[in-house]
């Protein structure tokens, strides 16, 4: 079944109702469907696409869905565009998720106010597997400036705490052949991520790819089977980083497990240009002290291993402060830096608590 908006856009008054009346028969149908939003701007002021559905389906966007410029006047002011519980969506068609964030960024004071109010993010995708995202630009978020096979994603570097692809309790998944440009992580990896494969992505400038923030809050899921590999880091922060908070709460899901558990997670063959902190794993990670240092970070960290990071560095090139609270690291970290450029670096970092 091919549902096509030009076909449909004259029986509604709105464009809003329109996709929701396509996503319903596309989600009934029991054959694989597709959906085309035609050339054009079109002023969405969001949904939320759920499933289960009875087939696969594509949501082909060829024109650019626009959204309303002001917080107030969104539905959901924590999301404007969803898809959840899927199984088979294929997100393509080369358009554009414009979510017009630039009044937001100058609202926004998360990075100094731990009880901000969540701003907006552009695509939110719960509970989604088997699914393929590519050939989609995401444009100036009002929150994270999200996925991921060939996705063009901009915001300016001054969109303060913009990340680029942002995911949690999301498995199997494949981002590639993507440039992230914004002014927060490239790629930041939530609770509840596992399998997940990044390959040839370039990012710069921003903050670099990111796991955590964790252990802010209560029964974070773990992260595992995390492989970064092939990528390209330049003019950033930071390269590619473990951030953990301090203080973190226990995890309630096993009364054995204190907290979330980070493991399997392997970076590879990664060129740093012009990166501050190309290494970092930060166990008392507390922006703008909105924390409690003296208490320690619970979060469970093992087998990690950074192999063949290589490039320059426009300071300190290794950062991992921190990591001796007992019991908090369970096995072996492997760091080799290899030289490049303007100086040389051979660094073999293990560090073993028990």
């Amino acid at each position: 079944m091919d549902l096509k908006l030009k076909n449909i856009l004259p029986m509604f008054m709105s464009f809003l109702l329109a996709l929701s009346k396509a996503w319903t028969d596309a989600c009934a149908s029991t054959s694989a469907s597709k959906i085309v939003v035609p050339s054009g701007t079109y002023k969405f002021v969001g949904a939320t696409f759920k499933g289960p559905c009875k087939a696969a389906i594509e949501f082909q966007l060829k024109g650019t869905v626009q959204a309303p410029e002001h917080i107030k006047d969104l539905p959901k002011q924590d999301t404007w565009v969803a898809f959840e519980r899927i199984d088979g969506l294929t997100l393509s068609g080369g358009g554009t998720f414009d979510g017009q964030g630039a009044t937001a960024w100058k609202q926004n004071d998360c990075h100094k106010n731990k009880d901000c109010k969540s701003k907006a993010i552009n695509l939110r995708f719960n509970s989604v597997t088997n699914s393929i995202i590519r050939d989609i630009t995401r444009k100036d978020s009002k929150k994270f400036p999200r996925q991921s096979y060939g996705l063009q994603k901009s915001a300016p570097q001054e969109s303060v705490n913009t990340k680029g692809i942002h995911m949690g309790r999301s498995s199997g998944i494949n981002i590639r052949d993507t440039t992230i440009g914004t002014g927060d992580d490239c790629i930041s990896i939530g609770h509840g991520t596992n399998q997940l494969h990044v390959t040839n992505v370039k990012c710069g400038p921003g903050h670099g790819i990111s796991i955590g923030s964790l252990g802010r809050t209560e029964d974070e899921e773990p992260v595992s089977g995390i492989f970064i590999k092939n990528c390209t880091i330049t003019n950033t922060d930071n390269g590619v980083r473990i951030k953990t908070w301090p203080a973190s709460p226990a995890n309630n899901h096993n009364r054995w497990i204190p907290g979330t558990v980070v493991s399997d997670v392997h970076f590879e063959d990664i060129i740093m240009d012009n990166v501050k902190n190309p290494v970092v794993i930060d166990q008392e990670y507390c922006p703008h002290k909105l924390c409690t240092p003296e208490v320690s970070s619970k979060i469970k960290i093992s087998d990690v291993s950074f192999k063949n990071i290589k490039g320059s560095s426009s300071g300190i090139w290794i950062v991992c402060p921190l990591i001796v609270v007992p019991s908090s690291c369970l096995s072996v970290f492997v760091v080799t830096v290899k030289p490049r450029q303007h100086f040389i670096l051979l660094f073999l970092f293990v560090l073993l608590f028990l």
